[in-house]
């Protein structure tokens, strides 16, 4: 029932400020009814703590854009600790997908947005 996806993820940051970026990893794909799930762990490198706020994503065949949406987070992420985020994908990707967006979050009151950027691959049960 369920699919695993290899994802290598490349984030970078919009600002110009010198910040260490959240580094994301792509956990899995799990298969629901009516989309996937494909699950992205979340970690901060930082030395203080950030709050994940946002993630506006699109994930795409090519040029095609497959399904894209926006995640509402709220969600507190200690330095040097990871979460697990669970985005939806409207179906099992039969071929490599890229998935891009914008995560945004909060430290020390400022609002940082950073652009996102994945590569999925098909995988086997």
């Amino acid at each position: 029932m369920g699919r695993s996806f290899a994802v290598a993820l490349l984030i970078t940051f919009a600002g110009c400020a010198t910040v260490r970026s959240p580094e994301l990893r792509v956990l899995g794909v799990h298969e629901e009814p009516r989309h996937e799930v494909v699950f992205v762990q979340v970690t901060n490198p930082a030395s203080r703590p950030i709050q994940l706020t946002k993630l506006e994503y699109r994930f795409a065949a090519g040029r095609e854009t497959i399904s894209e949406g926006q995640l509402d987070l709220w969600r507190d992420v200690p330095a040097g600790e990871a979460i697990v985020v669970e985005v939806p994908v409207a179906t099992a990707p039969r071929e490599p997908l890229t998935l891009r967006g914008k995560l945004t979050a909060v430290t020390d009151r400022i609002v940082r947005i950073f652009n996102v950027s994945a590569e999925v691959q098909p995988g086997t049960k």
